[in-house]
Protein backbone atom coordinates (compact mmCIF):
# COMPACT_ATOMS: atom_id res chain seq x y z
CA UNK A 1 0.00 0.00 0.00
CA UNK A 2 1.26 3.36 -0.90
CA UNK A 3 1.18 6.25 1.33
CA UNK A 4 -1.53 8.49 2.23
CA UNK A 5 -1.02 11.48 -0.81
CA UNK A 6 -0.82 14.98 -0.19
CA UNK A 7 -1.73 17.18 -2.92
CA UNK A 8 1.51 18.97 -3.69
CA UNK A 9 -0.49 22.61 -4.71
CA UNK A 10 0.11 22.53 -0.45
CA UNK A 11 3.93 23.12 -1.30
CA UNK A 12 6.05 26.63 -1.88
CA UNK A 13 8.70 26.74 -3.63
CA UNK A 14 10.90 26.22 -1.09
CA UNK A 15 9.18 22.86 -0.21
CA UNK A 16 7.44 23.87 3.01
CA UNK A 17 3.95 23.80 3.09
CA UNK A 18 2.65 26.84 2.35
CA UNK A 19 -0.48 26.74 4.76
CA UNK A 20 1.85 25.86 7.66
CA UNK A 21 0.47 23.10 10.56
CA UNK A 22 -2.28 21.42 8.95
CA UNK A 23 -2.61 18.64 11.70
CA UNK A 24 -0.62 15.98 9.49
CA UNK A 25 1.53 14.94 12.69
CA UNK A 26 -1.98 13.59 13.89
CA UNK A 27 -1.54 10.76 10.88
CA UNK A 28 2.32 9.95 11.92
CA UNK A 29 1.09 9.66 15.40
CA UNK A 30 -1.22 7.21 13.92
CA UNK A 31 0.89 5.19 12.08
CA UNK A 32 0.04 6.02 8.96
CA UNK A 33 2.88 7.52 6.58
CA UNK A 34 2.11 10.39 3.57
CA UNK A 35 3.60 12.17 1.31
CA UNK A 36 3.20 14.61 -0.86
CA UNK A 37 2.45 14.05 -4.24
CA UNK A 38 5.26 14.59 -6.87
CA UNK A 39 3.17 17.71 -9.57
CA UNK A 40 0.97 20.39 -9.11
CA UNK A 41 -1.88 19.32 -11.16
CA UNK A 42 -5.20 20.42 -11.75
CA UNK A 43 -6.54 17.40 -11.91
CA UNK A 44 -6.12 14.80 -10.45
CA UNK A 45 -4.10 11.78 -12.07
CA UNK A 46 -4.50 7.87 -11.77
CA UNK A 47 -0.95 7.79 -10.83
CA UNK A 48 -1.61 10.14 -8.22
CA UNK A 49 -4.88 8.01 -6.55
CA UNK A 50 -3.91 4.17 -7.24
CA UNK A 51 -3.23 2.01 -4.60
CA UNK A 52 -3.39 4.71 -1.88
CA UNK A 53 -5.46 4.42 0.91
CA UNK A 54 -6.75 8.26 0.90
CA UNK A 55 -6.03 11.82 -0.49
CA UNK A 56 -5.59 15.11 0.76
CA UNK A 57 -6.09 17.68 -1.41
CA UNK A 58 -7.13 21.11 -2.15
CA UNK A 59 -7.00 22.64 -5.24
CA UNK A 60 -7.00 20.49 -7.95
CA UNK A 61 -10.30 19.00 -9.58
CA UNK A 62 -11.57 15.31 -9.73
CA UNK A 63 -13.35 14.28 -12.71
CA UNK A 64 -13.96 10.68 -14.32
CA UNK A 65 -10.42 10.70 -15.88
CA UNK A 66 -9.38 10.50 -12.13
CA UNK A 67 -10.48 7.12 -11.92
CA UNK A 68 -9.31 5.96 -15.51
CA UNK A 69 -7.83 3.08 -15.29
CA UNK A 70 -7.42 2.72 -11.75
CA UNK A 71 -7.11 -1.21 -10.14
CA UNK A 72 -6.69 -0.27 -6.70
CA UNK A 73 -8.80 2.96 -5.58
CA UNK A 74 -8.43 4.98 -2.49
CA UNK A 75 -11.04 4.26 0.00
CA UNK A 76 -11.20 8.42 0.19
CA UNK A 77 -10.42 11.45 -1.33
CA UNK A 78 -10.73 14.53 1.85
CA UNK A 79 -10.93 17.97 0.44
CA UNK A 80 -9.38 20.79 2.43
CA UNK A 81 -12.13 22.77 2.55
CA UNK A 82 -16.32 22.99 1.84
CA UNK A 83 -16.86 23.69 -1.73
CA UNK A 84 -16.90 20.27 -4.10
CA UNK A 85 -18.56 21.82 -6.92
CA UNK A 86 -14.60 20.86 -8.63
CA UNK A 87 -15.68 17.43 -7.61
CA UNK A 88 -17.16 14.72 -10.04
CA UNK A 89 -19.19 13.04 -7.41
CA UNK A 90 -20.99 10.40 -9.48
CA UNK A 91 -17.77 9.36 -10.85
CA UNK A 92 -16.19 8.98 -7.42
CA UNK A 93 -18.99 7.16 -6.08
CA UNK A 94 -18.85 4.71 -8.80
CA UNK A 95 -15.42 3.70 -8.29
CA UNK A 96 -16.23 3.26 -4.35
CA UNK A 97 -14.57 6.26 -3.57
CA UNK A 98 -15.75 8.36 -0.16
CA UNK A 99 -15.68 12.42 -0.45
CA UNK A 100 -15.10 14.45 2.39
CA UNK A 101 -14.91 18.22 2.89
CA UNK A 102 -14.28 20.17 6.22
CA UNK A 103 -16.69 22.30 7.22
CA UNK A 104 -16.15 21.94 11.01
CA UNK A 105 -12.74 23.45 10.17
CA UNK A 106 -13.90 26.03 7.82
CA UNK A 107 -17.33 27.88 9.41
CA UNK A 108 -16.04 29.87 12.01
CA UNK A 109 -12.84 31.14 9.41
CA UNK A 110 -15.34 31.89 7.05
CA UNK A 111 -17.92 33.49 9.19
CA UNK A 112 -15.22 35.56 10.67
CA UNK A 113 -14.08 36.73 7.00
CA UNK A 114 -17.56 36.96 5.96
CA UNK A 115 -17.86 39.86 8.72
CA UNK A 116 -14.68 40.97 7.85
CA UNK A 117 -16.22 42.08 4.17
CA UNK A 118 -19.26 43.07 5.79
CA UNK A 119 -17.93 45.99 7.87
CA UNK A 120 -15.03 46.69 4.89
CA UNK A 121 -17.46 47.25 2.38
CA UNK A 122 -19.96 49.56 4.67
CA UNK A 123 -17.35 51.33 6.03
CA UNK A 124 -15.76 51.92 2.49
CA UNK A 125 -12.50 50.38 3.00
CA UNK A 126 -11.35 49.64 -0.37
CA UNK A 127 -11.90 53.09 -1.50
CA UNK A 128 -10.68 54.99 1.50
CA UNK A 129 -7.64 52.59 1.02
CA UNK A 130 -6.88 54.04 -2.24
CA UNK A 131 -7.01 57.95 -1.44
CA UNK A 132 -4.34 57.49 0.91
CA UNK A 133 -2.33 55.39 -1.11
CA UNK A 134 -3.42 58.08 -4.37
CA UNK A 135 -2.88 61.07 -2.63
CA UNK A 136 -6.73 61.94 -2.73
CA UNK A 137 -6.93 62.80 1.05
CA UNK A 138 -9.62 65.64 0.46
CA UNK A 139 -12.50 63.04 -1.24
CA UNK A 140 -12.94 61.22 2.43
CA UNK A 141 -16.03 63.23 2.91
CA UNK A 142 -17.37 61.74 -0.26
CA UNK A 143 -17.08 58.25 1.34
CA UNK A 144 -19.37 58.38 4.26
CA UNK A 145 -19.40 54.82 5.51
CA UNK A 146 -22.92 53.20 6.98
CA UNK A 147 -23.30 51.87 10.56
CA UNK A 148 -24.09 47.69 10.84
CA UNK A 149 -25.88 48.45 14.20
CA UNK A 150 -29.96 48.19 13.91
CA UNK A 151 -29.26 46.58 9.96
CA UNK A 152 -30.72 44.08 8.48
CA UNK A 153 -28.67 41.87 7.35
CA UNK A 154 -29.82 38.86 4.74
CA UNK A 155 -28.35 35.59 4.72
CA UNK A 156 -28.53 33.14 1.61
CA UNK A 157 -27.44 29.52 2.35
CA UNK A 158 -28.39 29.18 6.29
CA UNK A 159 -26.06 26.27 7.02
CA UNK A 160 -23.32 25.93 10.10
CA UNK A 161 -21.14 28.90 8.35
CA UNK A 162 -24.04 30.81 8.48
CA UNK A 163 -25.05 30.43 11.98
CA UNK A 164 -21.58 31.18 13.24
CA UNK A 165 -22.25 34.49 11.36
CA UNK A 166 -25.33 34.60 13.05
CA UNK A 167 -23.13 34.71 16.35
CA UNK A 168 -20.95 36.82 15.26
CA UNK A 169 -23.73 39.74 14.53
CA UNK A 170 -25.08 39.63 17.68
CA UNK A 171 -23.33 42.57 19.21
CA UNK A 172 -24.44 44.78 16.62
CA UNK A 173 -27.94 44.03 17.31
CA UNK A 174 -28.82 43.26 13.30
CA UNK A 175 -31.49 41.62 12.48
CA UNK A 176 -31.15 38.29 10.44
CA UNK A 177 -32.94 37.47 7.39
CA UNK A 178 -32.24 34.08 5.80
CA UNK A 179 -33.12 32.35 2.50
CA UNK A 180 -32.64 28.42 2.88
CA UNK A 181 -34.88 25.82 1.16
CA UNK A 182 -33.53 23.19 3.20
CA UNK A 183 -33.23 24.54 6.70
CA UNK A 184 -36.05 24.28 9.49
CA UNK A 185 -37.90 27.62 10.53
CA UNK A 186 -37.14 26.15 14.12
CA UNK A 187 -33.65 25.90 13.90
CA UNK A 188 -33.40 29.22 12.27
CA UNK A 189 -35.78 30.56 15.40
CA UNK A 190 -32.64 29.29 17.03
CA UNK A 191 -30.26 31.72 15.96
CA UNK A 192 -33.02 34.52 15.77
CA UNK A 193 -33.08 34.24 12.33
CA UNK A 194 -36.44 34.74 10.18
CA UNK A 195 -36.87 32.64 6.86
CA UNK A 196 -38.06 34.28 4.05
CA UNK A 197 -38.09 33.79 0.33
CA UNK A 198 -35.29 35.53 -2.08
CA UNK A 199 -37.81 37.85 -3.08
CA UNK A 200 -38.12 39.16 0.76
CA UNK A 201 -34.83 38.99 1.42
CA UNK A 202 -33.56 41.04 -1.34
CA UNK A 203 -36.07 43.72 -0.84
CA UNK A 204 -35.91 44.15 2.93
CA UNK A 205 -32.06 43.37 3.66
CA UNK A 206 -29.17 46.36 4.19
CA UNK A 207 -26.41 43.49 3.73
CA UNK A 208 -27.05 40.54 1.98
CA UNK A 209 -24.47 38.08 2.17
CA UNK A 210 -24.37 34.74 0.07
CA UNK A 211 -22.84 31.71 1.98
CA UNK A 212 -24.77 28.90 0.04
CA UNK A 213 -23.06 25.72 -1.59
CA UNK A 214 -22.73 25.87 -5.87
CA UNK A 215 -25.67 23.59 -7.09
CA UNK A 216 -27.19 23.95 -10.88
CA UNK A 217 -29.81 25.31 -8.37
CA UNK A 218 -28.24 28.42 -7.02
CA UNK A 219 -26.29 29.19 -10.14
CA UNK A 220 -26.77 32.76 -11.23
CA UNK A 221 -29.58 32.83 -8.24
CA UNK A 222 -28.47 36.55 -7.63
CA UNK A 223 -29.65 37.60 -10.98
CA UNK A 224 -30.64 40.93 -12.64
CA UNK A 225 -34.45 40.24 -10.76
CA UNK A 226 -32.91 39.94 -7.52
CA UNK A 227 -30.48 42.90 -7.56
CA UNK A 228 -33.59 44.92 -9.16
CA UNK A 229 -35.44 44.45 -5.98
CA UNK A 230 -32.54 45.68 -3.64
CA UNK A 231 -32.71 48.64 -1.81
CA UNK A 232 -30.13 51.24 -3.51
CA UNK A 233 -28.46 51.49 0.11
CA UNK A 234 -27.51 47.75 -0.17
CA UNK A 235 -24.32 46.18 0.38
CA UNK A 236 -24.03 42.76 -1.05
CA UNK A 237 -20.98 40.00 0.13
CA UNK A 238 -20.15 36.67 -1.69
CA UNK A 239 -17.73 34.30 0.33
CA UNK A 240 -19.26 31.43 -1.24
CA UNK A 241 -18.60 30.40 -4.91
CA UNK A 242 -18.32 33.62 -7.60
CA UNK A 243 -21.54 32.03 -10.53
CA UNK A 244 -23.76 32.34 -7.45
CA UNK A 245 -24.10 35.90 -8.80
CA UNK A 246 -24.29 37.12 -12.07
CA UNK A 247 -21.39 39.04 -12.53
CA UNK A 248 -22.64 41.21 -15.26
CA UNK A 249 -25.70 41.78 -13.56
CA UNK A 250 -23.67 43.19 -10.89
CA UNK A 251 -21.45 45.17 -12.78
CA UNK A 252 -24.47 46.54 -14.46
CA UNK A 253 -26.11 47.29 -10.54
CA UNK A 254 -23.18 48.43 -9.28
CA UNK A 255 -22.41 50.75 -12.23
CA UNK A 256 -25.65 52.65 -12.05
CA UNK A 257 -24.84 52.61 -8.45
CA UNK A 258 -28.73 50.76 -8.06
CA UNK A 259 -27.21 49.49 -5.03
CA UNK A 260 -24.91 51.02 -2.85
CA UNK A 261 -21.69 48.43 -2.87
CA UNK A 262 -20.55 44.82 -3.11
CA UNK A 263 -17.70 42.76 -1.04
CA UNK A 264 -16.39 40.19 -3.01
CA UNK A 265 -14.37 37.37 -2.35
CA UNK A 266 -15.02 35.25 -5.20
CA UNK A 267 -15.84 35.58 -9.02
CA UNK A 268 -17.68 33.93 -11.52
CA UNK A 269 -14.08 32.96 -13.46
CA UNK A 270 -10.67 33.03 -11.20
CA UNK A 271 -8.39 34.95 -11.42
CA UNK A 272 -10.32 37.86 -12.03
CA UNK A 273 -10.00 38.43 -15.74
CA UNK A 274 -7.69 42.02 -16.19
CA UNK A 275 -10.51 43.61 -18.25
CA UNK A 276 -13.17 43.47 -15.61
CA UNK A 277 -14.89 46.35 -14.53
CA UNK A 278 -15.13 45.12 -11.01
CA UNK A 279 -11.41 46.19 -10.71
CA UNK A 280 -11.99 49.59 -11.43
CA UNK A 281 -15.44 50.43 -9.64
CA UNK A 282 -15.08 51.94 -6.57
CA UNK A 283 -17.71 50.61 -5.03
CA UNK A 284 -16.37 47.14 -5.00
CA UNK A 285 -14.01 45.99 -2.48
CA UNK A 286 -12.34 43.05 -4.01
CA UNK A 287 -10.24 40.16 -2.33
CA UNK A 288 -8.43 36.84 -4.21
CA UNK A 289 -10.82 34.43 -2.77
CA UNK A 290 -8.33 33.94 0.49
CA UNK A 291 -9.91 36.77 2.89
CA UNK A 292 -10.46 33.07 5.26
CA UNK A 293 -7.33 32.17 4.46
CA UNK A 294 -5.63 31.45 8.32
CA UNK A 295 -3.48 30.27 10.73
CA UNK A 296 -7.00 28.79 12.34
CA UNK A 297 -8.39 27.54 9.01
CA UNK A 298 -5.32 25.91 7.92
CA UNK A 299 -5.18 24.30 11.10
CA UNK A 300 -9.31 23.63 11.14
CA UNK A 301 -9.67 22.60 7.70
CA UNK A 302 -6.20 20.10 7.94
CA UNK A 303 -7.09 18.23 11.17
CA UNK A 304 -11.02 17.36 9.78
CA UNK A 305 -9.54 16.19 6.56
CA UNK A 306 -7.20 13.98 8.41
CA UNK A 307 -9.44 12.81 11.00
CA UNK A 308 -11.43 11.71 8.10
CA UNK A 309 -8.52 9.71 6.85
CA UNK A 310 -7.43 8.19 10.13
CA UNK A 311 -11.74 6.72 9.99
CA UNK A 312 -11.80 5.78 6.61
CA UNK A 313 -8.39 3.80 7.28
CA UNK A 314 -9.39 2.47 10.77
CA UNK A 315 -12.71 0.86 9.20
CA UNK A 316 -15.06 3.92 10.42
CA UNK A 317 -17.27 6.14 8.29
CA UNK A 318 -15.90 9.40 8.55
CA UNK A 319 -18.26 12.22 9.30
CA UNK A 320 -18.69 15.17 6.45
CA UNK A 321 -19.23 12.53 3.25
CA UNK A 322 -20.52 13.99 0.76
CA UNK A 323 -21.22 11.14 -1.54
CA UNK A 324 -23.29 9.55 1.19
CA UNK A 325 -24.57 6.45 -1.12
CA UNK A 326 -21.14 5.34 -1.16
CA UNK A 327 -21.33 3.96 2.20
CA UNK A 328 -23.82 1.62 1.07
CA UNK A 329 -21.56 0.11 -1.72
CA UNK A 330 -20.28 -3.13 -1.29
CA UNK A 331 -16.74 -1.77 -0.71
CA UNK A 332 -17.44 0.23 2.39
CA UNK A 333 -19.98 -2.35 3.76
CA UNK A 334 -17.67 -5.31 3.86
CA UNK A 335 -15.12 -2.30 6.05
CA UNK A 336 -14.73 -3.80 9.58
CA UNK A 337 -15.48 -1.89 12.26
Amino acid sequence: MRPVGISNDFLGEDGTNLWGDIGLGALDEAGIPWEYLPENVSVLRPSDIDGRPAVLFAAPAVDTSTFDGVQDPPLLLARFGVGYDAVDLDAATAAGVAVTITPDGARRPVATAALALILGGLLNLGIKHELVRRDRWGERAQWMGRGLTGSTVGIIGFGNTATDLSRLLAPFDVDILAYDPYCAPERAAEFDAALVDLEELAARSDVIVVMAALTPDTFHLVDEDFLDRMRPTALLVNVARGPIIDENALIAALSTRSIRAAALDVFENEPLDPGSPLRRLENVLLTPHSIGWTSEMSLGNGSSAVRAIIDATSGRAPQFVVNEAVLRSPRWASLPT
